[in-house]
């Protein structure tokens, strides 16, 4: 189980340290992993949320279960705020060290901290407590593997290319909210979750891919940005579930986009919507049996 620390919380028991922003975790990040795993201790890593233009990969409650999921033993969160920004390098690193009992530290070779990113790995290796190990970048296809990487793939619609980079397919975590229950008037019910304004969102579309839920996963279509046939212009991303019944509201979901469908377009009646849908089930089943 992943311990979170947060303000003063400590782990006490010798570790390994991966650190960085990981706002996200990809396939370079993966060999600080492997690394860090070498010398047999648990493993923990720094997650810092909040500053990133254009919005974070993942959230903290998202990071959470990817981090859970890799088999990380803790991660110590450093909300973005004014005051970490204007942390010297020499104290940001103290108060770290504070609060765990290091004996292996891994850092990729681009790792910089404290305020005006000031710190660099040479300084980290000066006012370590232990061992540090530097890993070079990683590159794929020639470029390097980066969460800027991964976002403009994502941001073009990209969504198997940018996956292929990352060690957790791009997701949407929340709770399942009430909605207008609109499409269970035509045979389309849908759950709705919000899109959080600090949140790297994709571009508004149709999309296929798989809601996740506590009783199984289902294939599903689904809905990026506005409904503009129903003349709803507020961005939430909604999800029809391909073969599940039954009622998810105020449950936690997953919902993982995994292919761009279509722009969102306004049908002029909520037959022809109900004509375009049904021929993105069938897409989208066509690619449930493929896999």
């Amino acid at each position: 189980m992943l311990n979170v620390l947060r303000l003063g919380d400590r782990f006490d028991s010798p570790c390994t340290l991966l650190l960085g922003g990981f706002d996200g975790f990809h396939i370079g990040h993966e060999t600080l992993l492997r690394a860090a795993r070498e010398i047999g201790l648990p493993v923990g890593l720094t997650a810092v949320g909040g500053g990133k233009a254009g919005g974070e990969l993942f959230l903290f409650s998202e990071r959470e279960r990817i981090f859970e999921r890799l088999g990380f033993s803790f991660c110590i969160e450093l909300p973005f705020t004014e005051r970490l920004k204007q942390t010297s390098a020499k104290d940001f690193l103290q108060q770290i060290f504070d609060r765990v009992c290091v004996k292996l530290i891994v850092c990729g070779e681009d790792f910089r901290f404290g305020k005006g990113a000031e710190g660099t790995p040479a300084l980290l290796k000066r006012l370590a407590p232990c061992p540090v190990r530097v890993l070079p970048l990683q590159y794929e296809d020639g470029e390097k593997v980066a969460s800027g990487r991964i976002k403009r793939l994502l941001g073009a619609g990209e969504l198997s290319a940018a996956n292929k980079l990352l060690s957790v397919n791009y997701f949407l975590h929340g709770i399942v909210e009430h909605g207008r229950e609109v499409g269970r008037t035509y045979g389309f019910p849908t759950v709705n979750l919000s899109l959080p304004a600090e949140k790297f969102s994709l571009p508004d579309g149709v999309y296929g891919g798989v809601v996740q839920t506590d009783t199984g996963n289902y294939p599903a279509i689904i809905n990026f940005g506005a409904r503009p046939t129903f003349g709803v212009e507020e961005r939430k991303a909604e999800a029809y579930l391909d073969g599940f019944s039954g009622d998810l509201y105020d449950q936690t979901v997953e919902i993982v986009p995994k292919e761009f469908y279509r722009p969102i377009r306004k049908f002029d009646t909520k037959e022809a919507l109900k004509e375009q849908l049904e021929l993105d089930i069938k897409r989208l089943r066509e690619k449930a049996r493929e896999e």
